[in-house]
């Protein structure tokens, strides 16, 4: 296993790392009983980061890894939680405040049968009712809890790359670490464009699902995926491609973003040891020539006429017409 220094945290982390949201089954229907067993064998395959939230299932992915944790040393691991997105009712779907924001850690904490997290990070800061409040609010609140002991450092995440500069630069609360999605994969890259700008002040980077949440495999992404036709397009017609030459997307998709070293660690999530296995072995497998060959040729031919296409604002703009209709869901 390769390590990564995350920033300045002085934490070394796997480049390769376990995402909670699998388990928490917002991709699919999971056993718990599986799931405890997939974390346990990524912690001893030397995955040595997680990641989680308390949206990930209701708080049932914190539960999970509660359960899969409680005999394992603390030192072999590290993990992180995130605050202010909760529950699938739109009108409950966020908070931003900081008493609610006080209250969730401790929710975290507890469900996870921990003392404290290694990183306590604001989720999707781009649905706050304007970042001035992220600034103001949300993130003293989690100052509070890093100077409680709760947390170690304090991170942001989110899906627009521009908002992470506009929070770092206002914000009084020091930033340890940003997590990015769907920004550093074959189908979109221009998460490179800002790794200068992190490192430059110290800050960690987190790179979450090379997959792109499942448009980059040959099942295709979840039906919620908010990309746009032309995004579909791309990647269907290069999972096919894939697909016709003997080679799998996926594995491709999983080189593609480890090969990055100014970003720490990649999340990926699954609930599936098979899964789990086949991560193992494909970094521990370069690609052959045939796969590599094959890579290059779906970035020139479907991948480089995107020019990193993004669905930016589509899931906001829908969130706010939800929520201003009083529609009720889950």
């Amino acid at each position: 296993m390769t390590y990564r220094p995350l920033g300045e945290t002085g934490l070394n982390v796997s480049y390769i790392s376990f995402g909670g949201s699998a388990v928490g089954g917002v991709f699919d229907s999971t056993d718990d009983g599986e799931s405890i067993k997939v974390v346990q064998t990524a912690i001893e395959s030397g995955i040595n980061f997680i990641d989680t939230a308390p949206w990930y299932g209701n708080g049932r992915s914190e539960m999970v890894l509660g359960k899969a944790l409680k005999n394992i040393p603390r030192e072999a691991y590290y993990i992180s939680t995130k605050v202010c997105r909760y529950k699938p009712d739109v009108s409950q779907m966020f908070d931003f405040s900081a008493e609610r924001t006080l209250q969730s850690v401790d929710e975290s904490l507890k469900r996870l049968s921990l003392n404290y997290v290694d990183i306590i990070q604001v989720h999707d800061m781009e649905f706050a009712p304007s970042l001035d409040v992220v600034i103001n609010e949300t993130l003293p609140a989690l100052q509070k809890v890093k100077s409680s002991g709760k947390a170690r450092f304090i991170g942001i995440t989110g899906y627009p790359l521009g908002n992470f500069k506009t929070v770092i630069e206002q914000s009084t609360v020091k930033i340890d670490s940003i997590l990015s999605y769907c920004h550093l994969t074959l189908n979109d890259s221009s998460l490179l464009d800002n790794l200068p700008y992190f490192k430059e002040r110290g800050i960690g980077v987190i790179n979450a699902t090379p997959i792109s949440m499942g448009l980059l495999t040959n099942r295709g992404p979840p039906s919620w995926h908010p990309a746009t036709d032309d995004i579909r397009k791309a990647c269907q017609g290069a999972a096919v491609y894939c697909q016709s030459k003997g080679v799998d997307i996926s594995k491709l998709a999983l080189y593609f973003s480890l090969q990055f070293q100014q970003v720490a660690t990649t999340l990926c999530s699954t609930a599936s040891l098979d899964i789990l296995q086949k991560n193992l072995s494909s970094i521990r497998e370069p690609l052959n020539p045939l796969e590599f060959q094959i890579m290059v040729e779906i970035i020139e031919n479907y991948f480089k006429p995107l020019g990193n296409q993004t669905w930016e604002g589509i899931e906001v703009q829908d969130y706010r017409q939800r929520l201003q209709s009083g529609e009720r869901i889950g």
